[in-house]
């Protein structure tokens, strides 16, 4: 934890040994974790044919947040620990705070709205040039990132990258299923490539150097176009336009219009909840499936991370299956205007059917 200097503010506890980097790296696979239900949630509640835009913009936003889900795992696979994803404290219900994050950084299950758009902003917010790491309680994800790289530079620095990197290299995640994107899936072995790693986590969410709109990469759906980062792509959706060439985080998006239909995105109930159907309805009985469904694809990822790279591109197929029950629930209407929605609960392996 933070501990408190005399002014009553917080000040971090540095990483100054391979455990405390390794529980860290767990973390950032809770918090890269952490972001997919709110964005899988968003990007079912919408009309793909009405909103071809949106849905191009978050789906690329969840297919690079994976990427870095596994770019976490293979930190932490590199310097000899073990990735858990298959537990209860990865999903915890909704609403819910970023894990050991600020308290501001508030998670919700909605569906694509202003409201959506508020809460991801906040989520993806950049961190200034100069803010100081933050390994916990951390205001911005690029600030805990920092942390990490921090104590990774100081314990190579110490013990020397062989008594750091001390992971079976045949655990590592490669590109699978994600070479078609933009974003760069490569094994960490070295400083040098968990160094890249980190650097592509945080220039996908917050831009290059933190004083970009763009993140390095092509955009994946428009090869001969450079990648905004999330943050940007979040706020082209909240103004209706893209940002082209020239323009600066200062400017805002000038270029095209980014048109979004408020008709097409299926009014689900904020934060559905389990319990508020009764045990043996259709809309519980949809959610528990849901649920069971989501698990499994926990287990094939705990599986990928932990010796089994193949199940990586195995879990593809689950979250195409996801879509379907999700919007599924989304068409079942569930009183005043709304529908219903998944709820992500975790359900232990032992209750998976």
């Amino acid at each position: 934890m933070n501990q408190q200097d005399p002014s009553g503010q917080a000040r971090f506890r540095p990483i100054t040994t391979v455990e405390d980097l390794r529980e860290h790296l767990q973390w950032a696979i809770e918090l890269e974790h952490a972001t997919l239900p709110p964005y899988l949630t968003a990007l079912y509640s919408l009309d793909p044919e009405r909103n071809a835009q949106a849905v191009e913009v978050i789906s690329g936003v969840f297919v690079e947040e994976m990427i870095h889900l596994a770019l976490a795992a293979n930190l932490l696979n590199a310097v000899g620990g073990r990735p858990r994803v298959d537990t209860p404290r990865i999903l915890s219900p909704h609403p819910r705070t970023m894990p050991h994050a600020d308290p501001s950084i508030q998670l919700s299950l909605l569906p694509f709205g202003q409201e959506a758009l508020t809460m991801f902003l906040r989520l993806e917010q950049p961190a200034h040039p100069g803010d100081p790491a933050e390994g916990d309680g951390y205001q911005t994800i690029g600030q805990f990132y920092d942390a990490v790289e921090t104590g990774l530079r100081h314990l190579c620095t110490e013990l020397g990258e062989e008594q750091v990197f001390t992971g079976d290299p045949a655990r590592q995640v490669a590109a699978g299923p994600f070479g078609h994107t933009g974003g760069q899936l490569s094994p960490v072995t070295d400083l040098d490539s968990a160094l890249a790693a980190l650097e592509e986590i945080v220039e996908q969410g917050e831009g290059a150097a933190r004083v970009d709109v763009w993140d390095g990469d092509v955009d994946m759906f428009h090869a001969q176009t450079k990648a905004v980062s999330h943050y940007y792509r979040f706020q082209e959706l909240a103004e209706g336009r893209r940002y082209q060439l020239g323009d600066t985080p200062e400017t805002g998006p000038t270029g095209e219009t980014l048109t979004v239909d408020p008709a097409g995105v299926r009014p689900m109930r904020p934060n559905p909840r389990l319990e508020d159907h009764p045990e043996g309805s259709a809309i519980r009985t949809a959610q528990e499936a849901f649920n069971v469904a989501y698990g499994k694809l926990l287990q094939l990822l705990e599986q990928a991370f932990n010796g089994s790279p193949a199940m990586l591109g195995v879990s593809v197929g689950t979250m195409y299956a996801l879509k379907g029950q999700a919007q599924s629930l989304m068409a079942m209407p569930d009183g005043e205007g709304t529908t219903a929605g998944p709820t992500f609960d975790y359900v232990a392996p032992e209750d998976r059917p």
